[in-house]
């Protein structure tokens, strides 16, 4: 059905349905049993859901003195990034009167179920990580204001994205490694189809072919340290000349690099260096301690809900994206000489 520009309202549902806004007003409350039937009230949910309506909450809310709700779906949580944007979003979200429900979506990507009898009468935004975009469909957020973090903005499904400057980190730790002095990289790459990880792919073979005399090799591997420590064996053990750098998509994936190297004695850096991104706190636990980049996950997650509070205020939200930094530390040095 195709969706008019201007909200639909309560009326329009009553008339879809044949029912009176009294009707809607009971069933949408969830006040109807013993008042309607159970076939007027499917047939008003669903006339709801075709018109892609939802309650004026903020409205409702402040009359009723509740707090208003924003969904925060991200991927299952396997690190503490993800909760780290949570409390920066929790944070600015209650300077504001709103609560944030956080939502990991099953095995980090893919479709999730509904939390809710219906997402859109619980619910005043959403703010969602591209690795579980394809929650959203099952949720209905997709219909509501929405922003998406980590997300292409070019092809967003939202009305504003927020990103880390990812592809300035990827640039800052190639140009940390050209300049020690390595010319031939491992890229273990994350095993994941998201946007963000396409970005580093990109930007890192860019970097690498813009360098004179230099060697890329990629290692897919879901993230896990199981994961990384086989396809970094793996590489690492076939035929040809070894890469003197390893570049990891996230820090866990450097964890299990670090396994492989020593099963396979190699010293690190002396043999070869590691690279990671994120800054978790795995990078100190490591010893050497890893050479990264540091994501500020608070400051992601306090952008979005800004972002989130811009969109339903009808302001332009900020689109500047978020700045990363290196962290040099003991995993990363000069190739050993042959």
């Amino acid at each position: 059905m195709a969706r008019s520009s201007t909200r639909p309202t309560s009326r329009d549902v009553a008339q879809a349905a044949g029912v009176s806004q009294a009707a809607v007003s009971l069933v949408l409350g969830d006040k109807w049993r013993g008042r309607v039937s159970e076939t007027t009230a499917e047939r008003v949910r669903e006339a709801a859901r075709d018109l892609g309506y939802r309650p004026n909450l903020a409205a409702r809310n402040l009359r009723l003195g509740h707090t208003r709700t924003v969904l925060l779906v991200v991927p299952a949580l396997t690190t503490e990034f993800f909760a780290g944007v949570y409390t920066g979003a929790a944070r600015v979200a209650a300077d504001h009167g709103f609560g944030v429900v956080l939502y990991p979506s099953p095995e980090g990507i893919g479709p999730a179920r509904d939390p809710f009898a219906s997402a859109q009468a619980a619910l005043d935004g959403v703010i969602a990580s591209s690795m579980a975009a394809d929650a959203l469909t099952a949720i209905r957020g997709d219909q509501l204001p929405l922003v998406m973090l980590d997300s292409d903005p070019t092809g967003s499904l939202g009305a504003a994205t927020v990103n880390l400057d990812i592809a300035d980190g990827v640039r800052q730790v190639t140009d940390h490694l050209l300049t020690l002095g390595h010319r031939d990289v491992l890229h273990l790459a994350a095993d994941v189809p998201s946007w963000t990880f396409d970005v580093r792919r990109q930007e890192l073979t860019a970097r690498i072919a813009a360098a004179p005399g230099t060697r890329l090799s990629t290692a897919h591997a879901p993230i896990s340290i199981e994961g990384a420590l086989t396809a970094t064996t793996t590489a690492l053990t076939a035929p040809g000349p070894r890469p003197t750098a390893i570049v990891c998509d996230d820090d866990k994936l450097a964890a299990g690099a670090y396994k492989a190297l020593r099963r396979l004695g190699l010293r690190i850096p002396d043999d070869i260096s590691v690279t990671g991104l994120d800054d978790l706190a795995l990078a100190t636990a490591l010893d050497p301690e890893l050479t990264t980049v540091r994501l500020d996950a608070e400051l992601f997650g306090e952008r979005g809900m800004h972002a989130l509070l811009a969109v339903l205020d009808g302001r332009e939200p900020d689109r500047q994206d978020i700045p990363v930094e290196l962290v040099v530390r003991g995993s990363t040095a000069p190739p050993r000489t042959p």
